[in-house]
């Protein structure tokens, strides 16, 4: 998948952002550093590529939406994903493959308006049993955070593939309609990765990372606002409007969304 550009004028607003006490990443290697995160995870897919996702719900992953797409802007096969929740070291707390997935509708992997298309960066995937919230508790989205506020980001990426990264402290660089600048520390890999905010005293999702920039040692990270695109995508679920594969479906209530380079360049590994 080819980088997707920005607007040069957010491009550099977001650069000329002053330095910030941002904090540097920390590896979830212990079992015990992952209390709490369990609910994040690594999307495997059959090609190799991988992603990092969210449970929403115990049987609902969010991730990023061109993670469901190949090189050749096809859509991949749900049953040939893998969520791996909690996944270190070559063992996960679970491991259930794909089932269905829907993408958000306004995505168009590509095309059209970079900004229109960062904010539809979105998709669920359903699993195909559920991961008890006991093992795993899904995360629900939070208050939106204003330019300057605190955020944080826990991601897979290249080079780290292995263990989950927390970064406890980096920042809301700008913020437009659905779309979010963030100075957080992700990289190929970190796609769909979920960006809390803690004001509520629990970590709640404000985004999901989809692209990014990196310049002189910093990186900004470009991701939608989860909270609208997650009612957009869960309300699909439910109606079964845009969900691949299709199937019979026995109906029930889906629970409630519990130097620069390469600009743009989606972080789904290749």
């Amino acid at each position: 998948m080819g980088p997707a550009r920005l607007p040069l004028l957010l491009v550099l607003l977001v650069a000329a952002f002053p330095a910030l006490a941002d904090t540097g990443l920390r590896r979830l290697g212990q079992r015990a550093d992952l209390l709490g995160w369990e609910a994040v995870g690594r999307l495997d897919r059959a090609d190799g590529g991988f992603c990092t996702g969210v449970l929403v719900a115990p049987d609902l992953v969010l991730t990023a939406a061109h993670c469901l797409f190949d090189r050749q802007a096809r859509r991949v096969d749900p049953g040939a994903l893998t969520f791996r929740a909690g996944f270190r070291q070559g063992a996960a707390i679970a491991e259930v493959a794909g089932r269905r997935a829907v993408i958000h509708a306004d995505y168009r992997p590509g095309a059209g308006d970079a900004l229109a298309r960062l904010s539809a960066d979105a998709a669920l995937v359903q699993l195909a049993e559920p991961i008890p919230a006991g093992v795993a508790a899904p995360f629900v989205p939070g208050r939106a955070v204003p330019k300057g506020g605190a955020v944080s980001v826990v991601s897979y990426a290249t080079g780290r593939q292995d263990v989950l990264s927390w970064q406890p402290g980096c920042t809301v660089l700008d913020r437009r309609p659905g779309v979010y600048a963030f100075s957080c520390d992700v990289w190929f890999g970190s796609s769909g990765a979920p960006v809390f905010e803690s004001s509520s005293g629990r970590a709640r999702i404000v985004s999901i990372v989809s692209s990014g920039t990196r310049e002189d040692g910093r990186t900004i990270a470009y991701g939608m606002e989860a909270g609208r695109a997650l009612d957009d995508l869960m309300a699909a679920m439910r109606s079964g409007r845009g969900v691949f594969p299709e199937e019979a479906v026995t109906a029930r209530r889906l629970p409630a969304a519990g130097g620069r380079s390469d600009i743009g360049a989606r972080f789904v590994r290749p």
